[in-house]
């Protein structure tokens, strides 16, 4: 080997060197486009994790999770989460056809969450509702929800036998601002608590 081709070897080494010394800062400077774009919902429970969600629901008594919205759309997002109650019995939304619940919402959250920020909100909530023995159902008269109180109007929960407990859901549905459209469409994506509603 001639000395000339000791020198193109040496160069090649060290050329190859400085790149993988340099990828890691090179890495931070170099901007790759994005490919997927998403919002994530979701609720923690009341130590901000996911375990420990309210599930026997005692009258008037106040319960505490967290819901959180992540914005991966590639722009900020004006978001509606419309909250609704339904028993099992009543329009729930729906993944497979990508529709939300058709019952009307008892109250409406609306944020703004910049790109890839994360929005989240600390809820309190409470149930005030009686026992129909007759019937065998819980009547609810109202969701206490960060202190607002929401009239539940002719929403009832009858026993189910098989899992033994008067069942609902706490859902939380989102919306986005669509401009094309200029109001708020379902954007898909849901999060819910099954409640079980105690009897003493």
């Amino acid at each position: 080997m001639s000395l000339q081709d000791y020198h193109v070897l040496f160069v090649v080494v060290v050329g190859v060197l400085a790149l993988i010394v340099a990828s890691p800062a090179l890495s931070r400077v170099l901007v790759f486009p994005r490919t997927e774009f998403f919002t994530e919902l979701w609720i923690l429970g009341p130590d901000r994790v996911a375990e420990d969600y309210p599930f026997n629901i005692s009258l008037n008594y106040e319960y505490s999770v967290f819901l959180g919205i992540g914005n991966r759309l590639g722009y900020c997002g004006y978001y509606l989460v419309e909250v609704k109650f339904r028993n099992l019995t009543q329009s729930a939304p729906d993944s497979f056809n990508r529709t939300p619940s058709s019952l009307p919402a008892l109250f409406n959250i609306t944020a703004f969450v910049k790109d890839e920020g994360v929005w989240e909100l600390p809820l309190t909530f409470s149930f005030d509702y009686g026992f129909n023995e007759t019937l065998s159902r819980v009547d609810f008269y109202s969701l206490t929800l960060n202190d607002v109180v929401l009239d539940m109007g002719n929403c009832t929960a009858a026993w189910d036998s098989e899992k033994e407990g008067f069942f609902g859901d706490l859902v939380f549905e989102l919306w986005i601002y669509n401009t094309t459209i200029s109001g708020f469409e379902y954007h898909e994506r849901f999060v819910n608590l099954r409640l079980n509603m105690t009897v003493s």
